[in-house]
């Protein structure tokens, strides 16, 4: 498969999303695919689950619907985690599961061209940049808007969140 100019081949072996919904943790923006969001909701303080890891919140009972609630800005490490009128949950759907994630605020809903996607630094294995689709360049000069494009869905299957069950391999 040929590699676009300036693009990697990671990026470019991937069919990428055009909608994304921007939202904040701390300081950084990023966006998520847009047909993975089922809802916005304000945050409300969910039901405590004992021994959970201190991301998972605990549950939201979401019309009849068990929700798991994640604080994003905890899992990926956001100094603070502060709980105000702007903190939202996006609850989304991810392999017919219904999850909630916690972020600072919800921006807007963003159409990226795929030439104003570019390919993630490399960095570290310290850093999993597994869970990065890419990086959404909006705007230019001093008016440039950049996001960090998140594989929600990858994120949130990763055996690290505890949220899926590995698939059980087939006996002969």
């Amino acid at each position: 498969m040929p590699v676009s100019a300036g693009v990697g081949h990671a990026l470019a072996s991937r069919t990428l999303p055009r909608e994304f919904l921007s939202f904040r943790l701390g300081g950084e923006e990023y966006g998520i695919d847009i047909l993975t969001v089922q809802e916005i909701r304000s945050y409300e303080a969910p039901t405590r689950i004992a021994n959970a890891p201190s991301f998972v919140l605990g549950v939201v009972n979401l019309r009849g619907v068990i929700v798991p609630i994640l604080d994003l800005r905890l899992k990926l490490g956001c100094a603070t985690a502060e709980y105000n009128d702007f903190t939202v949950v996006i609850v989304l759907t991810v392999m017919d599961r219904v999850i909630g994630v916690v972020v600072d605020s919800v921006s807007d809903v963003l159409e990226i061209a795929p030439a104003n996607i570019k390919p993630a630094p490399t960095m570290s294995s310290a850093v999993d940049s597994g869970h990065i689709l890419g990086m959404g360049c909006l705007g230019s000069g001093n008016d440039q808007r950049l996001l960090i494009l998140t594989d929600i869905q990858a994120m949130l299957m990763s055996p690290e969140m505890g949220l899926f069950n590995a698939p059980e391999l087939l006996a002969d």
